[in-house]
């Protein structure tokens, strides 16, 4: 996993995976570990989830020739309601692409060490092959 600066201002945490190194071999199967991942923690709800690669073309618009599917799960961690600003950094979502031999997982990074350990955790617990 490495952190990324997209755009020059987003800090984003990404991972290529290797379909050799993982048992999941498409964008759903992955979409539904996460799901389960989601569930397993009873401070995170589980909110959906957006095809972005279907919506893109049904629009018409540009996606990358490698790209064969591109899903967000969308949830929340809100453990609490400080302000009214930190709800500009909710909910939290994590990126799933499919590049054909590999996936790319991406999640920005959250204001919130717990969150980013769990998602951390969870993009890493792909790599499930010897």
């Amino acid at each position: 996993m490495k952190k990324i600066q997209l755009q020059d201002q987003y800090p984003v945490f990404m991972t290529e995976i290797n379909k050799t190194e993982t048992t999941y071999q498409t964008v759903a199967e992955i979409v539904a570990y996460l799901k389960d991942r989601i569930a397993e923690n009873e401070r995170v709800q589980y909110i959906g989830e957006f095809d972005h690669f279907a919506h893109t073309q049904r629009i018409e618009g540009e996606i990358a020739p490698d790209i064969q599917a591109a899903t967000n799960v969308i949830f929340c961690f809100g453990f609490a309601l400080p302000n009214p600003q930190v709800m500009a950094v909710r909910p939290r979502s994590i990126g799933v692409v499919d590049l054909g031999d590999r996936f790319s997982v991406s999640f920005m990074e959250a204001p919130m060490k717990p969150a980013n350990d769990a998602m951390l955790a969870w993009a890493e617990g792909l790599r499930n092959k010897d």
